[in-house]
């Protein structure tokens, strides 16, 4: 599908207005709440709340030079374009940096960088960096070296996007600057590293955890945001339909067992057994979890993050918490044989064990745990169910439009799915509102694997995940019809669910 004429369309209606923006200062702009808009033949286009008054008006022609008309528009439109128009971004600082003046600093002796990253323009550098990233919505920000150039890419909506870079003569300042503040040893450059920085962003606090990894140009610096005052969302929010969160209610709910979550790493497993505690959580249940890291702080839960390092790991975690009189326990991640058992004898002695696995469907869950090396019968006894989950970016609502299916998607589809593509789907055409790209925000697939008496029939006889599969093939959603009933909803678009969903649909 082709989006660049909508996609440059939205790209200049940003730039009128930025140049717009140039010819009233941002003090009286925003005293005032007056947002420009565009500008042509001498006359400059307003938006504001109210009518101005003509002293108003007189002030604006004397300050600009150019006649001005109005236009009347919401409060909230108004102050949302000034922060905007008016914000400093990367690309304006970039714009404004000379490189000649800040080049060489690869070469320059520790102190010498370390004087650098103390200078305004690249402390400044990485705040906008950061900023702009929040304004972007990006989850992660990467910061690249190489021979000649750097790259500065966000991930928003779980894509990466190329974002212009600063010059490469800064890079050693840039990564000594996000070192300090993420309290990290900046003179250890040959190592891998790990940071952490707390920030507030528009009235909110942010968790910014930072990653450095030596690579043969300089470090490469990647930085993940979490938003702490984000609302947690019910089952029916991040994507479940009805049936099926009501599925999920109630097998959580039981007092003992063993429920998991799975996907591939960014497929928001932890955000999912977030919303499931949040939704059992009473003061009468004593939860605690061991993660690595801690992602969100959940009221009236113990989270403990664990520390390799220190010998404190999720199997040496687990049993001290066991020893805490637990009703409800999360294990981030079982990562091993040791893990498994703990977890699945916590299940069969009476306590309510949540965690995740790294499988492509949920019937891979259980011959996952067997290779393990857990025994079939002790997965029998404990496992209650299993949900399998990806994220696709959900249709941009402002530019929603239909859309015809090329053929080379249509028949891919129709392969895997064996049936022909029927129905009306839709794409985002690209406007202001998502930056042109067409898609705003995510949305969860899911598999819900429920578990029951003929189920645990084929995990004692050591089934493999594809019996396992064609067994429940008639009662259970897969992740790919799933994402065909959201891309036919009009939620998301028949690509994304091929992008995501079609190698696993394959195997």
């Amino acid at each position: 599908m082709e989006n660049s004429a909508p996609t440059d369309v939205a790209a200049a209606s940003r730039t009128e207005a930025g140049a717009a923006s140039r010819l009233l200062p941002v003090e009286f702009a925003r005293q005032h709440q007056l947002l420009p808009l565009d500008h042509h033949e001498g006359i400059l286009r307003i938006a504001a709340a109210a009518v101005p008054s003509p002293e108003m008006l007189e002030d604006l022609r004397l300050l600009t030079g150019l006649e001005i008309a109005f236009e009347i528009r919401p409060a909230a439109e108004v102050e949302e374009g000034l922060a905007d128009s008016y914000q400093v971004t990367v690309e304006r600082m970039i714009e404004d940096l000379d490189s000649a003046k800040t080049g060489g600093a690869e070469g320059k002796s520790l102190h010498d960088i370390e004087v650098a990253a103390n200078e305004p323009t690249v402390i400044n550098l990485v705040n906008v960096i950061i900023s702009t990233a929040l304004r972007e919505r990006a989850s992660d920000i990467h910061l690249l070296p190489f021979e000649n150039a750097i790259e500065l890419r966000y991930r928003v909506d779980g894509i990466l996007q190329v974002k212009p870079p600063p010059p490469r003569g800064m890079h050693a300042a840039l990564v000594s600057r996000i070192k300090i503040m993420a309290e990290m040893n900046i003179a250890e450059r040959f190592l891998p590293q790990d940071g952490h920085i707390q920030i507030h962003h528009r009235g909110e606090r942010v968790d910014v955890r930072v990653g450095t990894m030596p690579t043969i140009h300089g470090e490469s610096v990647v930085m993940r945001l979490l938003a702490r005052n984000n609302r947690l969302l019910e089952p029916e929010e991040l994507g479940l339909d009805a049936v099926r969160a009501r599925q999920l209610r109630s097998m959580v709910q039981k007092p003992h067992g063993l429920f998991l979550t799975t996907g591939p790493t960014g497929s928001g497993k932890t955000t999912t057994l977030y919303s499931v505690l949040q939704g059992i959580y009473s003061p009468e249940k004593k939860i605690i979890t061991i993660e690595d890291p801690v992602e969100y702080e959940l009221n009236g839960v113990a989270q403990i993050p664990v520390r390799p390092g220190r010998g404190f790991t999720f199997a040496t975690g687990l049993r001290a918490i066991l020893r805490q009189d637990p009703d409800v326990v999360m294990v981030g991640e079982i990562r091993d044989a040791e893990t498994a058992e703990i977890a699945i004898r916590a299940a069969l002695t009476g306590h309510q064990v949540f965690s995740t696995l790294h499988t492509n469907d949920a019937p891979g869950a259980v011959t996952r745990l067997i290779d393990m090396g857990i025994e079939p019968f002790l997965i029998a006894s404990s496992l209650d169910g299993v949900l399998a989950q990806r994220l696709v970016r959900r249709i941009c609502p402002a530019c929603k439009t239909p859309v015809s299916v090329a053929e080379s998607i249509r028949g891919k589809i129709e392969r895997l799915d064996g049936r022909p593509l029927a129905g009306q789907f839709w794409t985002g055409a690209g406007c202001p509102e998502c930056r042109g790209v067409g898609y705003r925000g995510r949305l969860g697939l899911f598999e819900l694997l429920v578990v029951n008496g003929e189920l645990r029939e084929l995990i004692l006889q050591r089934r493999s995940s594809a019996e396992i599969k064609a067994k429940v093939r008639g009662v259970m959603t897969t992740l790919f019809d799933d994402g065909l009933g959201k891309a036919g909803a009009g939620t998301t678009s028949l690509e994304e669910v091929v992008r995501v969903c079609a190698a696993d649909a394959e195997e």
